[in-house]
């Protein structure tokens, strides 16, 4: 597995972001750090993502970060150039997938179909994304994905909460899944970090419950 995929399994849980405003970018890097998830998928949907990306990178290299709706080769190389360590896509792109592997940086695509899994497979892609999960049916059609391909790993996102995100980690082929739970916008707009941390601290809590409560389940599938 390469090494920014083993980062995020450990970590379990990547918060999404969506930012309009750059002046959060370093206050909430810190948050997420000081809340025990030093990660981040920044999303290029706003016009100042590639800025976020800069500022957040610049504070420690610690924070793991990601760029996610990447549409292009062209947006993946800037945010490349950003300071993002993988990147995200919201489907299959064949010529976006071997573009980043000739860089040697991990791209998770979307893919929730068994076509457009057995296409990651014969890609040499290791994980995908799952998106938006909740919509297509949750960890009971990645459960059934898991049959005919048992070497994939996904990322599910999309209607995942703290609250359901136990039943997606408890499923060995789950290597993390992707919230907003702890990154409201409310929390962001009124400068609330100190709640962003406290969010990001219960989540880790119930990381560690959930890891020790059972095995996971397609662990030794």
């Amino acid at each position: 597995m390469h090494e920014v995929l083993a980062q995020i399994e450990k970590l379990a849980v990547v918060p999404t972001i969506v930012l309009s405003d750059v002046s959060h970018s370093e206050p909430l890097a810190e948050a997420l750090i000081d809340g025990g998830l030093p990660c981040a998928e920044v999303t290029l949907r706003t016009p100042v993502a590639l800025e976020v990306l800069r500022r957040m990178a610049s504070i420690k290299e610690s924070l793991l970060l990601g760029a996610g709706t990447v549409l292009n080769i062209e947006q993946a190389d800037e945010a490349i150039a950003a300071g993002a360590k993988y990147i995200v896509s919201p489907g299959m792109d064949e010529g976006l997938i071997r573009h980043c592997q000739s860089k040697n940086v991990p791209i998770i695509p979307g893919a929730c179909t068994p076509t457009e899994v057995m296409l990651a497979v014969k890609l040499g892609l290791e994980c995908v994304k799952f998106f938006p999960s909740s919509a297509y049916g949750g960890i009971t059609v990645i459960k059934a994905l898991h049959g005919p391909f048992p070497q994939m790993r996904f990322l599910p996102t999309g209607g995942v909460t703290r609250e359901t995100m136990g039943e997606y980690l408890g499923f060995k082929p789950v290597i993390a899944v992707g919230g907003t739970w702890m990154v409201r916008k409310e929390w962001l707009a009124n400068g609330r970090y100190d709640i962003v941390s406290d969010a990001c601290i219960v989540t880790r809590s119930t990381i560690d419950l959930i890891r020790r409560s059972k095995p996971q389940e397609g662990a030794d599938e």
